[in-house]
């Protein structure tokens, strides 16, 4: 199963170089057998970009988190920090084999939906 995960360009582009390893989440998909993330990068870009597997999705309490993500996670402490203010634990999906598309995809047209607030299901 695939999900569509918007994620801001800085980090999108961090993936597909290979320097982010992991995608840091506040909230995920309920959905176990999600096995491939689809990439949409949000404004100013508004594509999808490319898609990568799920490696495996790490849950633990945010020092722990941080500790085993921190040299991949593309982001700083005081980022990490921030954006997980009011929780107690995180997530992290690790990325495997980032494909980055030749060409963007207009979500609309390409998928028949419409850009996700974080995420989507695909059909």
């Amino acid at each position: 199963m695939k999900v569509v995960l918007s994620i801001k360009p800085e980090f999108a582009q961090q993936i597909f170089e290979g320097t982010k390893r992991f995608e840091i989440r506040r909230l995920l998909f309920k959905n176990k057998d999600v096995s491939k993330i689809v990439v949409y990068a949000s404004a100013p870009i508004s594509k999808v970009i490319g898609e990568f597997e799920v490696e495996n999705i790490i849950q633990k309490e945010l020092e722990e988190l941080w500790q085993e993500t921190k040299n991949f996670s593309g982001i700083t402490k005081d980022y990490f920090d921030q954006y997980f203010t009011g929780k107690e634990e995180g997530f992290a999906i690790a990325v495997k084999n980032p494909n980055l598309y030749k060409k963007p995809q207009n979500i609309k047209e390409k998928y028949g939906m419409v850009a996700p607030q974080s995420f989507a299901y695909m059909r």
